[in-house]
């Protein structure tokens, strides 16, 4: 058994734990971190490896999503450039896809014009004697292709990077420790769990619930019971196929449903994805549904007719998203803060979020959580800390 006292316990090590952790011991507070399995294992790792501003966010008019998502991008890209790199996305305009190129332009245009109009935020239109370059895409009907950046990481190297640098400025990871419960008391929570098989305590003045898909049922688990966010759990299936897309990742038009689909460069093979399915059930059985993997497969030879792409793997993530009616593809992407009390914060829960955001939504929760922490010299800026492999 074990009295150890922190400012901050910080429930999942996702990368919007990784980041509270970080942000929390960066801000001179004493933080633990609690990972069931393993730093990064779970939603973490089965992203679609993108860091971007999220282009068709505008559709949706997401536009504060959008500039701050590009703004967090222009950071990685400097404090972590071994582990997120620059990419160049392909958005090629068919007879029969929706989108038409005014309306990519004139998205393009808002984009670079959130992304503060820096040179990264530049597009162009590639000549059509190009066309035949661009990794074998059906040119048959292909009207026009807009070619702009974005940035791509390995989701899980970049959580473990986040958790590393934690610790280095004094956050203690806990890993495997299995959450049991946490009870309010008079300045915060005593907080059980396992390690090792054995059952540990720990007071905590504030708790962090970032357990991404078992964030309602890690909520079950809190006394007194604070208010749960309805929510609804959306898988999203990837698919590995043969071959690499050597000029960059291709942004495409699903034919089935009109949906954006990325395919794009992976470990020297290609990644397609995503879907959005609703799942039920427990988070850890998330696995891609024959129908999801035939969708991609779909989309892959309708644009590359002419590649083997044979399958090579498959994974799914979930993301969480607040309940409301409405299609799936159009919902809010926005993280969704909770706090317990809003006068004095000692419990906030993540909904959702970004993986490109995940500095600015950790800094968010730090600042609720100050309301009931002491002042503390502050020992970083996570915005300066370089993030190594």
């Amino acid at each position: 058994m074990s009295t150890d006292s922190y400012d901050a316990v910080v429930i999942g090590g996702g990368i919007h734990g990784a980041g509270v952790a970080q942000a929390a011991a960066a801000a001179g507070y004493s933080a633990l971190l609690l990972e069931r399995k393993g730093v990064g294992s779970g939603t973490s790792s089965r992203s679609s490896k993108l860091i971007h501003g999220g282009l068709r966010y505008l559709e949706s008019a997401q536009f504060g999503l959008v500039r701050e998502s590009l703004h967090e991008r222009e950071i990685l890209l400097r404090i972590a450039p071994e582990l997120v790199q620059p990419v160049s996305f392909f958005i090629p305009v068919y007879t029969f896809t929706q989108r038409r190129p005014l309306m990519i332009r004139a998205g393009l245009i808002l984009y670079a014009v959130l992304g503060g109009l820096s040179r990264g935020a530049r597009f162009e239109t590639i000549p059509r004697a190009q066309w035949n370059e661009l990794d074998g895409l059906d040119t048959r009907q292909l009207q026009k292709v807009f070619r702009y950046e974005d940035a791509h990481t390995d989701d899980a190297l970049l959580t473990q990077a986040v958790v590393r640098s934690a610790q280095k400025l004094g956050a203690t990871l806990h890993c495997p420790a299995d959450f049991q419960s946490a009870s309010r008391n008079g300045n915060g929570y005593e907080i059980r769990y396992l390690r090792d098989n054995t059952e540990i305590t720990c007071h905590a003045r504030t708790l962090v619930n970032a357990a991404g898909p078992w964030v309602n049922l890690t909520l079950e688990r809190v006394t007194p019971r604070p208010p749960i966010v309805p929510v609804d759990l959306v898988q999203g299936a990837h698919i590995v196929v043969e071959g690499e897309t050597r000029r960059g990742v291709y942004y495409l038009e699903a034919p089935r449903d009109r949906r954006a689909v990325f395919v794009m460069p992976w470990q020297g093979q290609t990644l397609v994805g995503t879907t959005e399915t609703p799942f039920a059930g427990n988070p850890a059985g998330a696995q891609p549904l024959p129908d999801e993997i035939g969708y991609l497969q779909e989309i892959v030879a309708r644009y590359f007719p002419d590649r083997r792409n044979r399958l090579l793997d498959s994974f799914a993530g979930l993301r969480v998203l607040p309940r409301e009616p409405g299609p799936v593809f159009h919902r809010s992407r926005e993280t969704v803060l909770h706090p317990d009390d809003p006068m004095q914060v000692r419990l906030v829960t993540i909904y959702g979020g970004k993986l490109t955001g995940y500095r600015a939504t950790a800094a968010k929760v730090i600042r609720l959580l100050k309301t009931s922490l002491p002042a503390r010299p502050p020992i970083a800026d996570t915005a300066a800390v370089s993030l190594l492999p």
